[in-house]
């Protein structure tokens, strides 16, 4: 039996693209390797743009969201050691907001709950892909579900697992920069209330942001060597706290408690394809990017959106070609290319401690604050991807 689409990995990227299609009556099989509800509890935190907000509301699943969502209103830019730093205001840009935290268990849940409803979408957990095969005419993906093995014949498979198969898939190669850098997350209270104020703060031994969610705590993603992040995990609670508010200061008060710290490591990649019809990577299978600017996971969904519009005007017959998805890779290839450009210049820049680089950086913040066009390009391009 064939199906119409395939999509190995039920994460919120490829639950996205899914409920996107159901909502077109378009049939899709996702086939996810956890345990239903398994991520629920999981409180990692997203940061999404204000374009992607607005992607769940067009999608229904906003509305149960907003409760757990804090909203970013203003964005604070600074180098440590330096008078240099900017500004970035929703108001100034008329929107509510420049974007919104969120945790990754409550965004798999509404979604998980949206999918349960749509009768198109058959939605198999433990379901784990053990080969996917791709053909001039149709693809075909192995899985294990129940202890046993089965296969699925489909017009086009779609990997949103975040590349855990991509190793054996022909045609598939990706490259990749290591930062040799890890980051560090976490989630930190401080003394004076956020007042959705989000912060990125960049030092010589790496950036840290810290993301407002809920009333009074952040959530903390600091970058740096593996070696300083490792000696960082070593710290009892205290001194960490003590460690960081000497890296950022004292805009928040001082920091009075710290959750389960917890690093991986950095890298940029970038899938390079050469011939998969019947075959598309969408979100960190297809990139990834540094946590610096907090664009991976939107542009990821805005992979699947602007996937399900190339699915849903595709006929039977074009459906996976290779002109499709070339066309569908076109569409993607400026938001791809200048976010992982983005991101790389900004590790590579503010974590450069070269002798006068610094105050370049310092004054290139003053000036980048009174140049509006420039900041309302940045603004479009972390809400909308242009």
């Amino acid at each position: 039996m064939s199906e119409p689409v395939i999509i190995v990995g039920g994460g919120p990227v490829g639950a996205t693209l899914a409920l996107l299609l159901a909502k077109q009556g378009i049939a899709t099989t996702v086939l996810e390797a956890r345990k239903q509800g398994a991520a629920y509890s999981e409180s990692r935190a997203l940061a999404l743009s204000y374009g992607s907000k607005r992607i769940l509301e067009k999608l229904g699943v906003w509305a149960g969201l907003v409760q757990y969502a804090t909203a970013i209103n203003t964005i604070h830019v600074s180098q440590k050691g330096s008078l240099g730093r900017s500004l970035l205001r929703a108001n100034d840009y008329k929107q509510e907001a420049l974007g919104y935290v969120l945790s990754y268990g409550a965004l798999s849940a509404a979604l998980d709950d949206a999918l349960a409803k749509e009768s198109v979408v058959n939605f198999i957990f433990e379901a784990s892909a053990e080969a996917i095969e791709h053909t001039s005419t149709h693809s075909s993906v192995t899985y294990l579900h129940n202890n046993k093995s089965d296969i699925l014949n489909c017009q086009l498979v779609v990997l949103a697992d975040g590349g855990r198969s991509l190793d054996e898939i022909a045609g598939l190669t990706k490259q990749t920069k290591e930062y040799g850098h890890d980051a560090l997350i976490s989630s930190v209270s401080a003394e004076l209330p956020h007042n959705n104020v989000a912060y990125e703060r960049f030092t010589a031994n790496g950036p840290m942001a810290l993301l407002p969610n809920g009333e009074r705590n952040f959530s903390l993603v600091w970058t740096g060597k593996k070696e300083y992040v490792a000696s960082l995990l070593t710290l009892n609670d205290a001194e960490f706290l003590a460690q960081f508010h000497a890296e950022f200061g004292d805009r928040v008060g001082r920091f009075l408690s710290v959750e389960k710290r917890m690093a991986f490591p950095l890298k940029l990649s970038q899938l390079k394809t050469t011939d998969t019809p019947h075959l598309a990577v969408i979100g960190n299978a297809a990139q990834t990017m540094h946590p610096v600017a907090g664009q991976g996971f939107n542009v990821g969904l805005r992979d699947a959106e602007f996937l399900a519009k190339f699915i849903a005007s595709a006929t039977p017959d074009t459906l996976g070609s290779n002109q499709m998805l070339a066309d569908y890779r076109t569409s993607r290839q400026s938001d791809t290319k200048n976010g992982l450009l983005f991101t790389d210049f900004l590790v590579n820049i503010f974590s450069n401690d070269i002798v006068g680089v610094s105050g370049l950086r310092s004054v290139g913040l003053g000036l980048f604050d009174l140049i509006k066009p420039v900041k309302q390009h940045l603004i479009r391009k972390m809400s909308f991807g242009k």
